[in-house]
This record gives structure tokens, C-alpha cells and sequence, in this order.
């Protein structure tokens, strides 16, 4: 998987390649129940996966809402901030940055922990985004540039409409050949960014790295939204792998995180991509 966040936890993986596998058999308990509560118990209403304490759909939807909520709500409050204290956002990268390899690599979700990180994203989101408008405004002639926040705002939400919708219409599949490939090519952008950070700091560059400049830049900006793309769809596909097994409900703080960090990736990205179309 490319997300850590659902690899690394065998709930969202393939049930038949858990332990035991879907043919185990253990012994059945001896029955205690007598014929009259059995018959009430199949006359009642089935449970439900909420009642079962199984993770849904419902869940994976309200938890992802409510922390992207949470996450705008604490960006817009550091963008009205960081004109005073313009160096707040990279508390806020440090801080997600760590809080997000350990939620990545906990076996038990952490609610605290996730939440947590959410308010450290959204401090570095509202700060580099404001940044990120007054360096594309510097860009201009007159001073003034296009509202590439909103604009990578609606670029985000339609290409994770467009993933899920390719995705539940079976156009896009999730099998071994596409997971292969997608992790060769997520190991190699690694690899390209943290060769344009080194570079960064001995050779010129718009503000993106020697190896972003113009339209060279762009290319590659599209080709990672391209991967922030199909990461979604893996998402999804974890997601709906640990619903099929019966994952405990609890999973859907996982599964809500993963996904929050996709978005903002993908963000990041676009928001890349329109500053350098308007400087350019």
C-alpha cells in the first residue's frame, strides 16, 4: 500500500491473508440458549454493523468531516496570525510531521494523537497558504494575483469527487500490477523531492527548487497530483476492505487520518501548481 496509514494495519488489508485466513475453523461452542429465547432471537430485528461495533461508511465520512472541519477552522485562524508571526507554520510542519509518523505506524488508532495532528496541519496549511498567495502576488506587475488558495481549495474536492467516482464505478481497480507501479513511482518522486530540497540550497530557483522551475516545474507538479490521485483511490480501497471484514468501529479514526493526509498532499500540490502558472 502507499498510504502507511492503512499498510500498515492488517484491518485494512485482505482478509484471506490474515492469520488463519477465511477457511480457519475453531469449535463451536456448546449451546446453553433455550428453544424459547433462540426463537425471540430470530424473530427480532438483525443488528446492525453500528450496533455490532463495526466499522461503516457513516463513520469513515463523519470522522473525515469533522477533522477536515477542524482543519480549516485552525488554518484560517493562522492566516489571520501569520503576518505577525510569519515563521508559525513551520512549528506546524515540524509538529505534523512527527505527530504524523506516529499515528502512521500505531497499530491502535488514537483519537488524541489524530486530532492532534489535524491541528498542527492546519496550522501549517494556513500558514504556507498564505504565504504561498503573497508570493504569487510579488509575481505580478500590478501587485495583485488570482485567489490560488480557492482555486486549489476546488481542485482538491473536484479531483477527490472524480477518484471515488472512478473508483465506485469499477473503471479504476486496485490490483497488484497498479499497486506495484504506484509504488515504484511514489519511491522515485521521494527520491526527485528530497534531491531538489538538497539542491535548494546551492543553486537559484523561483521558490521551488532548482528542479521545479517554470514549466519544467509544472510537469512535475501535475504528475504528483497525479499519484495524490491514485493514492486516493488506495484509500478507498483499504477502507472498503476493512468495512467487508468487520473492522472494529474505532478503525475509522485510521481511516479518516489517511485520508486527511492524502488531502492535504494533494493540496499542497495544486496550490504549487497555480502559484507557478501565475508567476510564470
Amino acid at each position: 500500500m502507499a498510504n502507511p496509514v492503512f499498510s500498515n494495519s492488517p484491518i485494512f488489508q485482505d482478509p484471506n491473508a490474515r492469520k488463519g485466513g477465511s477457511n480457519a475453523r475453531t469449535a463451536a461452542p456448546e449451546s446453553t440458549i433455550d428453544a424459547v429465547t433462540l426463537e425471540k432471537m430470530y424473530a427480532g430485528a438483525p443488528a446492525t454493523p453500528r450496533q455490532m461495533g463495526r466499522l461503516t461508511y457513516d463513520d469513515v465520512i463523519v470522522k473525515t468531516g469533522s477533522l477536515l472541519a477542524l482543519l480549516v477552522v485552525v488554518a484560517a485562524a493562522t492566516w489571520a496570525v501569520t503576518p505577525q508571526v510569519p515563521w508559525l507554520y513551520l512549528v506546524g510542519a515540524l509538529v505534523g510531521l512527527v505527530l504524523g509518523l506516529v499515528n502512521s505506524f500505531r497499530r491502535e488508532p488514537s483519537p488524541a494523537l489524530i486530532i492532534a495532528y489535524t491541528i498542527a496541519e492546519g496550522v501549517f496549511v494556513g500558514g504556507i497558504s498564505y504565504l504561498f498567495q503573497n508570493f504569487a502576488v510579488e509575481g505580478t506587475t500590478d501587485g495583485t494575483a488570482q485567489p490560488i488558495v480557492l482555486q486549489a481549495v476546488i481542485a482538491t474536492m473536484v479531483t477527490f469527487a472524480a477518484a471515488l467516482a472512478l473508483f465506485k464505478s469499477g473503471k479504476v481497480r486496485v490490483t497488484p500490477k497498479f499497486t506495484k507501479w504506484l509504488l515504484i513511482a511514489m519511491v522515485g518522486y521521494l527520491a526527485f523531492s528530497l534531491v531538489n530540497l538538497v539542491l535548494w540550497f546551492f543553486m537559484p530557483s523561483d521558490g521551488f527548487g532548482p528542479l521545479r522551475n517554470g514549466g519544467w516545474g509544472i510537469l512535475v507538479g501535475l504528475f504528483a497530483v497525479g499519484l495524490a490521485a491514485a493514492c486516493l483511490i488506495m484509500d478507498f480501497d483499504s477502507i472498503k476492505r476493512g468495512v467487508e471484514a468487520g473492522a472494529p468501529a474505532k478503525f475509522a479514526w485510521s481511516a479518516a487520518f489517511g485520508l486527511i493526509v492524502t488531502l492535504v498532499w494533494l493540496y499542497l500540490e495544486f496550490l504549487r501548481i497555480f502559484a507557478m502558472f501565475t508567476r510564470n
